[in-house]
């Protein structure tokens, strides 16, 4: 916020300040917003808050937490029909954000975040975040240079979420094991998977197999694996479907689309995909 303050004067009156307080750290949440309330004060710029009334004390999943504030941030801006949020991501939450999702077995699109650009994302906006070429390091030294104050959650420094895992552990060792930049590489990595996740993106756009709830798939035939993967997954999103299909389960349903046979799997209690005649399909079981 210091930043968009100093070098956009002209529209400062524009801009407004959301604080979402999770009140997971007592005291110290409650200090947190009232010291954002003041820098606002002081800066003349407009501040919201909205806090989790359910929060309690007991352990709670970054999941939920993240949320509740992407929830808050939401109503928020479509309320004030603000364009764009601007968020303070940096290039040691990249390295975090690759770890943890590797652990996981995500593809090009997990692996390429955050990005500096997230059009529509869950917020309901544009989410920008300029700070992602720069260390949290270089950040608190920058702050210290001009004699700028700011909160440091205690909770950095436990290990009680993943994230804080990997920040406190992993990245660390990492670093001395290689002996290098392991950010600053991560972070060029995660640019490149950006550029092949947008390729590839902008191919299955050009061979639009997708109409009105049904993939075509004999478009598909002959284009690489990445390519199928990618337009089932734009098929399950793009039908309303009620599915808890797991990542085995999602595998068994590619193979049988890439087959092209005539077959009937189930995605949940009530959904069956169905390929037939050389298309992808959502069928619904007849209640009783």
């Amino acid at each position: 916020m210091l930043l968009l303050w100093a070098h956009w004067p002209e529209r400062r009156d524009r801009l407004v300040a959301l604080h979402f307080n999770h009140r997971l750290r007592g005291r110290a949440s409650d200090a947190d917003a009232r010291f954002c309330a003041q820098l606002c004060t002081a800066l003349g710029v407009r501040f919201e808050q909205g806090a989790w009334r359910r929060a309690t004390r007991a352990k709670v999943s970054e999941a939920a937490a993240r949320a509740a504030r992407e929830k808050f941030f939401a109503q928020r801006l479509a309320k004030l029909g603000a364009k764009l949020l601007w968020v303070a991501h940096h290039q040691d939450d990249v390295a975090e954000t690759m770890l943890m999702r590797l652990a996981r077995g995500s593809g090009t699109a997990g692996l390429a975040a955050p990005r500096p650009v997230s059009a529509g994302a869950t917020v309901g906006c544009t989410k920008l975040r300029p700070l992602l070429g720069l260390k949290k390091a270089e950040l608190t030294a920058a702050l210290e240079t001009v004699g700028a104050k700011w909160r440091e959650d205690r909770t950095n420094a436990e290990g009680q979420f993943f994230r804080n895992r990997v920040r406190l552990s992993v990245l660390p060792t990492w670093t001395e094991a290689a002996g290098r930049d392991v950010a600053g590489g991560v972070a060029l990595s995660r640019e490149r998977l950006q550029e092949d996740d947008e390729a590839l993106e902008t191919w299955l756009a050009q061979l639009a197999p997708l109409h009105r709830g049904k993939l075509d798939l004999e478009k598909l035939r002959g284009y690489p694996l990445a390519i199928w993967r990618r337009a089932v997954h734009r098929w399950l999103l793009a039908v309303p479907v009620e599915t808890d299909l797991s990542r085995v389960g999602f595998e068994q349903l590619l193979a049988a689309v890439r087959r092209g046979v005539n077959t009937r799997f189930s995605l949940g209690r009530r959904d069956f995909a169905v390929v037939h005649a050389g298309k992808l399909m959502l069928q619904r079981a007849k209640s009783r």
